[in-house]
């Protein structure tokens, strides 16, 4: 079995209707009680599209096209103890690609479930283990798509209520290398308004109220799914049942 790594070095367009780059990410969530500063139910949809852009992989050029990527997840916190919650929940990624008739596949999708523990003030993880088990496939779901990627991460006060320093690492079975590291700067400059500079996805977010949130951001994308046959046109590349690591540098 071999496995390949596919760059997708992107020019994004935003699928919103601002010239700002970066997509907002719309979530809706139902307000939470008096007695609860938490919202229990999370809902979050994300479109994106990107354009005008080159597939590369250790053996050169495969040409150029257009990705379309759909995410919609859906998880609840159980309340264990305290400001400890466990979220269990299910999302659903999809990407569709469009351009050079380049052998590659045409798609990758993966549903997942989403676990995870957390330690949730004002609404937000300040701690946290995850956990994303599930296939990860082009089109069949068979045994050997399961894949469990995973983060562990915690969040510490650098000036109180306004700046927050935030170190974590995350890994999967199938993706190279197995582990990675992540981390950076949360800055509250006011109650509605932030700057999560947390790599691998840094955002500027606005929350106008507490049923909704915005977000424009970039992402580094890298995830590895389970594909076909992969035999390109000039045959500089013929895999067969390969597991791909798909990455999409966003800003």
């Amino acid at each position: 079995m071999k496995k390949i790594r596919l760059f997708f070095i992107s020019l994004f367009l935003s699928a919103a209707a601002s010239a700002v780059a970066g997509p907002p990410t719309f979530e809706a969530q139902p307000s939470p009680t008096p007695a609860d500063e938490n919202h229990r139910e999370l809902f979050d949809y994300e479109l994106d599209y990107t354009g005008s852009s080159n597939f590369f992989d250790v053996n050169g050029n495969f040409g150029h096209g257009d990705s379309l990527y759909n995410d919609f997840s859906y998880a609840h916190r159980f309340l264990i103890t305290g400001k400890w919650y466990f979220r269990a929940g299910v999302e659903y990624e999809r990407f569709d690609f469009g351009g050079t008739d380049n052998g590659l596949p045409d798609h990758l999708q993966t549903v997942h479930a989403l676990l995870a523990l957390e330690y949730v003030v004002h609404d937000h993880a300040g701690a946290g283990i995850e956990i994303d088990p599930g296939p990860y496939f082009q089109n069949d779901i068979r045994g050997d798509t399961i894949d469990i990627p995973w983060k562990v991460f915690v969040t510490f006060p650098l000036k109180k209520d306004k700046i927050f320093g935030v170190i974590g690492v995350g890994g999967a079975i199938n993706q190279s290398p197995v582990v990675a590291p992540g981390g950076g700067l949360i800055w509250l400059f006011t109650d509605h308004f932030r700057l999560e500079g947390v790599f691998p996805k840094p955002a500027l977010v606005y929350n106008p109220s507490d049923n909704w949130e915005f977000r424009i951001f970039g992402n580094l994308f890298y995830e590895s799914f389970r594909t076909d046959n992969v035999i390109t046109p000039e045959r500089k590349l013929q895999v067969h049942n390969a597991w791909v690591q798909y990455s999409e540098d966003r800003s």
